[in-house]
C-alpha cells in the first residue's frame, strides 16, 4: 500500500532527532519531555528508523519572489531492530523487531500506519528476515496486519516472605547486590541471559540447546544491551536507581535480577515495594537462591514482577501460588513475512506431515498451500504444493502458533483454524507446540 498524496517516506538520520522525539511524545504521551529524551542514550541510531513526512507550504514563512517556501513535517515513523539470532523453536533465525511505531494524532485515519507496516514488511523481505516481531502498544491493532499473539508473560504480586519449596542445591550460591552498571554488569548479564534462553531446562549435551526458549530476544546489538541497563533519573518514576542481584557458584554467575525499590510508610510501619525487572537463571537452585533474596528485603511489604515466562521456575516453587496474584499478559506478537522460510527455520516437537492453506490479505504473494514435513526436533522441509490442504488458516493464526505458545487446536476452537482432513489438527497441533513456553524478558 502506498502513502496518501502529500506524504512520502524518509529515511531518518541524526538531523531528524529533535523532530522524532517531539513526534514520539505526541504518539506516546509521557511526562518525559523531548529535551529529556534527547539527553538519554537511545537503544539504536536514527538510521534504523523510517519516517513519514508531509510536504507543503509553510504558513509562517515569508514569500520569496511570490513563492511560499515549503516545510517538511515528520508525522509518523517506525524503527526496527535486527535480531540476527532470534530464538524460534529449536533454532535461531533472522527476525526484525518492529518498534517505536507512531503517528501524530492530527494525521490518524489516513492510512499511514498500513503504509508503514507494508513498507516494513517489504524491507524485511529484502533483508532476508522471514519473521517480524513486536510488542503491541494496543492489542487490537496489529492483527489487522497479519500479526498473531505468539507469547505471553506473567506478572506477580507477592507478599514479603512468600515461602518457596525446597530445591536440591539451594543455599549453595553466593550473592552480590549492587547498583546496576552497564560497564560493570553488561557482559555478565548478556552471557547469563543468553544461556538461560538457550538451555532453560538445564539440559546438557548436544540436544540441550534444542530445548530453547522461543522469543527470548538476546543482546547482540551493543546499543540495545547497554540501554537495557542504563538508568536515567527521568525514567525512574519516583523509585530508586536500578539495582542488580547476582547469584554465583564457585565464582561463576548462575543468575541475575534487576530491581528497584519504592518506599511507603504507614501508621503500621514500612510498606515498600520491590519492583523486579529482568530475571534470568541457569537452574532451579539458582532461581531459588535469587528469589529468596528478592522476597526478603528490609522495609518491603511486597514484590512485583514483570515479564516472567508463563512457566518460570518461581511459579513452580511457590508453596502458596494463590498468593501470587498472577496476571497473564500478551508478550511478543509474530508476523510471518516469508511463510516457507519461517516454517523451515524452526523445529517441531513431533513428526509432522501437514499441508496448510494460508491466506494473507496484506501480502497476497504469501497466499497458497504449503507442505510441512519434519521428524521430531529435526530440520524441516517446507515447500509450495498443489496437494489438497489438511488445515486452512490466516497468516495471523499461523503467527500465533509459530513460537509454540498457542496451539493450533486452541486456535481451532476459536474458529481461526479449519480442519479439512480428519485428525490433521490434532497431529499438527502436537508438532507445532514446544516444551518451553515462549516469552521475551524485555520490551523492544
Amino acid at each position: 500500500m502506498s502513502l496518501p498524496q502529500g506524504y512520502r517516506f524518509q529515511r531518518l538520520d541524526d538531523s531528524y532527532a529533535e523532530a522524532a522525539l517531539v513526534l514520539d511524545t505526541w504518539a506516546f504521551p509521557s511526562g518525559t519531555s523531548p529535551e529529556q529524551w534527547h539527553a538519554l542514550d537511545l537503544p539504536m541510531g536514527w538510521t534504523s528508523f523510517v519516517g513519514v513526512v508531509e510536504d507543503g507550504p509553510d504558513p509562517d514563512a515569508v514569500p520569496i519572489d511570490g513563492a511560499v517556501p515549503a516545510r517538511t513535517d515528520l508525522v509518523a515513523m517506525h524503527g526496527a531492530y535486527a535480531f540476527d539470532r532470534f530464538p524460534v523453536p529449536g533454532a535461531e533465525a533472522p527476525v526484525s523487531g518492529l518498534t517505536w511505531v507512531g503517528v501524530h494524532p492530527q494525521h490518524r485515519r489516513r492510512g499511514l500506519l498500513r503504509a508503514m507496516i507494508t513498507h516494513h514488511l517489504d524491507a524485511c523481505a529484502e533483508r532476508g528476515e522471514t519473521v517480524s516481531a513486536l510488542f503491541a502498544a494496543e492489542a487490537g491493532i496489529y492483527g489487522r496486519f497479519g500479526y498473531g499473539l505468539a507469547a505471553h508473560d506473567v506478572r506477580l504480586t507477592l507478599p514479603r516472605g512468600a515461602r518457596l519449596r525446597d530445591v536440591p542445591g539451594a543455599g549453595t550460591h553466593t550473592v552480590r547486590i549492587e547498583v546496576a552498571d552497564p560497564d560493570v554488569h553488561g557482559t555478565l548479564v548478556a552471557s547469563v541471559h543468553r544461556e538461560a534462553g538457550r538451555r532453560p531446562l538445564g539440559v546438557d549435551g548436544p540436544h540441550g540447546a534444542l530445548l530453547n526458549r522461543p522469543g527470548w530476544a538476546g543482546r547482540d546489538d551493543e546499543a540495545l544491551a547497554r540501554r537495557l541497563l542504563l538508568d536515567p533519573p527521568a525514567l525512574r518514576d519516583g523509585k530508586e536507581s536500578r539495582r542488580i542481584v547476582v547469584v554465583e557458584r564457585d565464582g561463576e554467575p548462575r543468575g541475575f535480577a534487576t530491581f528497584r525499590r519504592s518506599s511507603t510508610w504507614t501508621d503500621d510501619g514500612p510498606r515498600g515495594t520491590v519492583h523486579v525487572g529482568e530475571v534470568a537463571t541457569l537452574d532451579a537452585a539458582a532461581a531459588h537462591d535469587l528469589w529468596t533474596v528478592l522476597l526478603d528485603l528490609d522495609l518491603m511489604a511486597k514484590v512485583e514482577t514483570f515479564l516472567l515466562p508463563p512457566d518460570d521456575a518461581l511459579l513452580g516453587m511457590l508453596v502458596d501460588p494463590r498468593a501470587a496474584g498472577t496476571k497473564r499478559v500478551d508478550n511478543v506478537w509474530v508476523r510471518l513475512v516469508d511463510i516457507a522460510g519461517a516454517l523451515a527455520a524452526r523445529r517441531y516437537q513431533a513428526d509432522v506431515d501437514v499441508v496448510l492453506a494460508v491466506t494473507d490479505a496484506l501480502r497476497p504473494a504469501n497466499d497458497g498451500t504449503y507442505r510441512v514435513r519434519a521428524s521430531a526436533f529435526a530440520e524441516a522441509e517446507v515447500t509450495r504444493t498443489h496437494d489438497d490442504a489438511d488445515l486452512a488458516l490466516d497468516v495471523d493464526a499461523l503467527g500465533a502458533a509459530y513460537l509454540g505458545g498457542q496451539s493450533l487446536a486452541g486456535l481451532g476452537l476459536a474458529g481461526r483454524v479449519t480442519e479439512l482432513r480428519p485428525g490433521a489438527l490434532a497431529t499438527a497441533s502436537a508438532a507445532f507446540g514446544w516444551p518451553v513456553a515462549p516469552s521475551c524478558s524485555y520490551v523492544f
